[in-house]
């Protein structure tokens, strides 16, 4: 491990993020075709490992059963507008033409209406009905609230995000979610993050958790780093969490928990990247913003964006490069991989010799930064 003299008082960790480092082929090559990049988390299986990002750009009742079809898995966020209004869409329309600072507070007015508790069990019952898997998302300060409408209205998988999820809350002001607790008490797999470090996601997934979400969120939407100064480069995150995973299978004597990295991967080498520091699966969001289909109408923002007291997101302005069909299967018009995800994900893997994802955790790769 390598510390860097900051100053006379002060040493750091040199971390990596993804555009730091590359791929290594090995002396095998592969058929595309005849490389699997499915995953299974619990009893679920899905034939793209690649979760939809809960934020109201990318994931309405729509564009989740969409990717559910397409064979990925996208996530509804309930604290979202799709559970605060009846019908969104002219608030939609409205936030894809706000402007500058105005634009931030018109934000935090609108996703001030309080959310509907009847509208949680109407979302997912949306998706239910189209017999795709159905996921969905809180926030740890209102998962208490609401979680048994989301069981009562037969969810598949829970996710419990935020920027940072630690599984050891201190609170002062009020009693913090007992995250092994409720997930002991639930009957589905339940998905907890962001988180960073070892330590941390050792802790998460002694809770009980499926899955630990690796970063904080947002991508290319969030200022989290201007904001807080909080900042962890996603290659060596998600590295560190894999490690805490392969410690957790000894500790408990077998149990697997999925590593899904968030946030930060905008193009499909940032996605094979991700999978080869170790992660099953990864949670995208600006990827798919640029669908016709999105939400979004071409701008992208998440949660952080309209927090009432310290907004650390902005919305983003993205061109439309095709349909979600055509941005996760192919084909491309373009050579930026922002299209065909999957088909170039195949292709790296078959590259570098691998067959399955499993697999291809274990290829080598290098510190290579762009332009060397």
């Amino acid at each position: 491990m390598t510390q860097v003299e900051i100053g006379r008082g002060k040493n750091g960790r040199r971390a990596y993020a993804l555009d730091e480092i590359g791929i290594v082929p090995s002396r095998r090559t592969r058929d595309p075709e005849e490389v699997s990049i499915a995953w299974q988390i619990d009893a679920y299986r899905f034939e793209l490992p690649v979760v939809v990002s809960p934020m109201d750009s990318v994931v309405s009742p729509a564009t989740a059963i969409e990717v559910g079809r397409l064979g990925g898995l996208a996530v509804l966020d309930l604290e979202g507008l799709w559970t605060r209004y009846d019908d969104p869409a002219s608030l939609l329309a409205e936030v894809a033409e706000l402007q500058g600072e105005a634009g931030t507070r018109r934000l935090q007015e609108i996703y001030s209406a309080p959310i509907k508790e009847e509208l949680i069990g109407r979302r997912i019952a949306e998706i239910r009905e189209a017999g795709v898997t159905t996921a969905v998302r809180l926030s740890p300060q209102r998962t208490v609230q609401y979680h048994k409408a989301v069981i009562d209205a037969g969810v598949d998988i829970f996710v419990i995000r935020g920027t940072t999820v630690s599984a050891e809350h201190v609170s002062g002001r009020a009693e913090p979610l007992n995250l092994k607790q409720f997930i002991y008490e639930l009957d589905v797999p339940v998905i907890v993050g962001g988180c960073a470090t070892y330590t941390a996601a050792l802790h998460l997934m002694r809770t009980g958790a499926a899955g630990v979400l690796v970063g904080f969120g947002g991508g290319a939407s969030h200022t989290t780093r201007t904001v807080l100064g909080v900042a962890v480069p996603m290659a060596t995150a998600i590295s560190d969490v894999a490690a805490a995973r392969r410690d957790y299978m000894d500790e408990s004597g077998g149990r697997y928990v999925h590593v899904i990295a968030d946030g930060g991967m905008g193009t499909s080498g940032d996605i094979a990247k991700a999978i080869a520091c170790g992660s099953d699966a990864v949670m995208v969001g600006s990827p798919l913003a640029r669908a016709a289909e999105a939400p979004g109408r071409g701008f992208h923002w998440g949660s952080e964006a309209q927090h009432p007291e310290l907004p650390r997101g902005k919305r983003v302005r993205f061109d439309t490069v095709g349909t979600l069909e055509q941005i996760l299967h192919g084909p491309s018009s373009v050579a930026d991989g922002s299209m065909n995800l999957m088909g170039a994900l195949k292709r790296t893997m078959a590259t570098a010799g691998y067959s399955d994802l499993k697999e291809f955790q274990r290829v080598e790769v290098v510190v290579a930064p762009q332009g060397s």
